[in-house]
């Protein structure tokens, strides 16, 4: 094994790695896919079972990504002072609010007026790194006890509304409530309140301490194995009873494959209970069993789970580019509706743009293959660079 590597842990770099590439299906589909500007997905009346799992598979990303990015602190805490993460934390997690607002959101647009404002994953995954910075200064399993109350907990708030578009209503909104707001003239669009996912952070920091130097390997493949298949246990109870944890119930549809969809068609904004035992369960899972993994598919994987926000940014614009390009050369389209004036999700102006499901796989693909070398590299760079501070901000 390279030596630049020996202290990583492939099992999460091989999760982050999987999840990031299953992401851009999702931002493919967004862009590129033709049945992303008729009608939503995950809309049992009009999907088709492929379309569906298409955009279900990527449920498992934010969740997955929230928990790993509090693992990952924990590791990092191993060689500094409570203090030294804290100040880290909290820098970090106002970068990537920064980058939200300004890099992200011009990657979604192509807008340079800047008509919208999307609080979307990073942000969520920056302020959730600025309350964790708060939270390791308690006793972890006062951190884990939290954790456990939030994401059990935080359904019982789902019927609890601030109407209009007030200050307290947005504050809300960015707890709790998926909302659009206007302001002056902007358009707010809150995709991911903080709550639950902050809890899913800090639940990731406690389970750092599975991967302290020392612990037994195979207690914690074993641990992992015993905390996923409970999550999914219980999502299987609690989901069969429809009493609690989705605000969504599910019920028979058309058929059996139709009626299990509706099964597990589970709530993302916020992310309800019972999506969080279905994806942290399956996260669990997953590093239970590739807790040994090796082979060159892990290596390949792994290398887009050690660059994950280096990825991240560059793959939106390039699917937005492909989004323009296609239309330039497509007649009877108007290429410059790709510099967005609505959110994507919500609008119905590209009726008619974009590709079959077949070809935008074969485009996520691509792209996929394509960033490979690119974040091949800048691992290289990053892994043998260390010493320069500004390599863990990207």
């Amino acid at each position: 094994m390279n030596t630049i590597l020996k202290n990583r842990i492939t099992s999460i770099d091989f999760l982050r790695g999987a999840i990031m590439i299953i992401m851009a299906l999702d931002h493919v589909r967004d862009y590129l896919c033709s049945g992303s500007f008729f009608y939503d997905p995950l809309d049992l009346t009009k999907t088709s079972a492929v379309l569906f799992f298409t955009r279900w598979i990527t449920h498992f990303c934010a969740p997955i990504f929230m928990l790993l990015a509090g693992t990952s602190a924990s590791l990092i805490g191993q060689k500094k002072t409570k203090k030294e993460l804290s100040i880290f934390l909290v820098k970090r997690g106002l970068w990537l609010i920064f980058l939200e607002m300004f890099v992200v959101n011009f990657g979604w647009n192509f807008n340079i007026t800047f008509p919208m404002f999307f609080f979307i994953t990073i942000w969520a995954l920056g302020l959730s790194m600025i309350i964790l910075a708060i939270l390791i200064h308690l006793p972890k399993k006062l951190i884990l006890g939290i954790s456990v109350v939030i994401i059990l907990g935080h359904n019982l708030l789902d019927n609890v509304h601030v109407p209009g578009s007030s200050l307290p209503a947005f504050g809300w909104s960015l707890l709790h409530d998926q909302q659009f707001f206007m302001w002056h003239k902007e358009v707010l669009l809150v995709g991911y309140p903080i709550v639950p996912l902050m809890a899913v952070m800090s639940l990731g920091y406690c389970l750092g301490g599975w991967y302290t130097a020392g612990y037994d390997v195979s207690k914690r493949q074993k641990n992992l194995l015993i905390a996923g298949l409970s999550c999914i246990v219980v999502f299987i109870v609690l989901r069969y009873t429809n009493i609690y944890g989705d605000p969504v119930k599910w019920s028979e549809q058309k058929n059996a494959l139709f009626t299990f969809l509706s099964f597990i068609k589970v709530n993302k904004y916020p992310p309800s209970l019972l999506y969080l035992l279905l994806t942290i369960g399956g996260a669990f899972l997953f590093l239970s069993f590739t807790e040994k993994a090796k082979g060159s598919i892990v290596n390949v994987v792994s290398v887009y789970g050690r660059v994950p926000m280096f990825y991240y940014l560059i793959h939106i614009y390039i699917i937005h580019l492909i989004a323009i390009t296609a239309s330039f050369f497509t007649p009877g389209q108007d290429w410059k509706l790709w510099f967005l004036t609505k959110p994507i999700w919500f609008t119905s102006d590209l009726k008619g743009y974009g590709f079959s499901l077949p070809v935008a796989y074969l485009i996520w693909m691509a792209i996929v293959a394509g960033l490979y070398p690119l974040c091949k590299r800048y691992d290289a760079y990053k892994q043998a660079n260390k010493a320069k501070w500004w390599l863990s901000y990207l």
